[in-house]
């Protein structure tokens, strides 16, 4: 028992602190801190060498963050690259959260499968279950399978409140886009107002764009990876209606006004695509939880009252 209970604890203290740092990539170290320990050390007249700023830095940033990504890369090693693929496919489709690259993330997966799997060896190793140890390691290894793919299904809940999001607010920011248009602004002009004045998925896949057309990547094939990395129709629809603007030579502020009115439309319509589904998924919760509530409360008087009548006499 004291063996499990062991394993049990070093495996969560692992996935714990893995945890922890497991979201941060070497962007996301903070320069900010860095800075501050070469002014320290400049202040303070010592010789500034790579020792003294490596011992300076973070345990986490020293040890526990490199060996997370080294399980990424061993992990990386005998993924097929077409898994891999998908996988930042995926997380460009996230935002790319967390600054996440696909190292890391199966680095997260395998973390996310220690932190269940030694939970529930802790569980077994002090809860007094009678059950036998076929079926303990059983259930174990379906909680590591478990949480082997929990990862996955963040990122999936990521992808579709990020698109979600998107969807929401295309409507206003075209709506932008044409009036911008229309007072004589150019187009990237105008997608530069939409990024400044809000602050969301949407308007920052705009600045992406713009900062790419900045770094001399033509403006037809940014929009196209911007909405290869969004993963809407509605997005493809509209940068498909740009670039033919652009080509043929049609009024830009005409096609922007004709797709704002269709995003609407669209909007309106999962709206109440959307209020005709909650009918139905109300169903769930008022047969699990209101209606056994409702049955309890008027069945229990009566059923005291036959228990105590003679035709629950009957039954003693």
């Amino acid at each position: 028992m004291w063996i499990l209970i062991i394993i049990g604890l070093v495996i969560l203290a692992v996935a714990i602190a893995l945890v922890v740092i497991g979201l941060r990539t070497p962007d996301a170290i903070d320069d900010v801190a860095l800075q501050r320990r070469l002014e320290d050390f400049s202040q303070r007249g010592e010789t500034i060498n790579l020792e003294k700023i490596e011992l300076a830095q973070p345990f986490t940033d020293r040890i526990v963050f490199p060996l997370a990504r080294k399980v990424g890369e061993i992990a990386t090693k005998f993924t097929p690259q077409n898994a891999l693929n998908n996988i930042f496919k995926q997380l460009e489709l996230a935002g790319s959260p967390a600054n996440l690259d696909p190292t890391m993330f199966l680095a997260l997966q395998f973390v996310a499968a220690l932190a269940f799997g030694g939970f529930l060896i802790l569980v077994f190793a002090f809860a007094k279950i009678g059950w036998p140890i076929g079926a303990r390691l059983i259930i174990i290894i379906i909680f590591f399978i478990l949480g082997f793919y929990f990862p996955q299904l963040w990122l999936s809940s990521r992808i579709s409140k990020r698109q979600i999001e998107v969807r929401k607010a295309m409507p206003d920011a075209l709506d932008l886009l044409t009036i911008c248009v229309e007072a004589g602004l150019g187009f990237d002009a105008a997608m530069a107002k939409v990024s400044a004045k809000w602050e969301n998925e949407l308007s920052l896949s705009f600045a992406r764009v713009i900062q790419e057309v900045q770094l001399g990547k033509l403006r037809r094939e940014a929009m196209r990876d911007m909405s290869d990395r969004l993963g809407l129709a509605e997005m493809t629809s509209f940068v498909a209606a740009v670039i033919q603007s652009e080509l043929l030579g049609v009024s830009m502020a005409k096609v922007l006004r004709i797709q704002s009115e269709q995003m609407r439309v669209k909007r309106r319509q999962l709206a109440e695509e959307q209020a005709h589904q909650a009918p139905i998924k109300m169903l769930i919760p008022m047969a699990l939880l209101i209606f056994p509530s409702l049955m309890i409360v008027l069945l229990t008087p009566a059923g005291l009252r036959l228990m105590h009548s003679a035709l629950g006499a009957m039954f003693r």
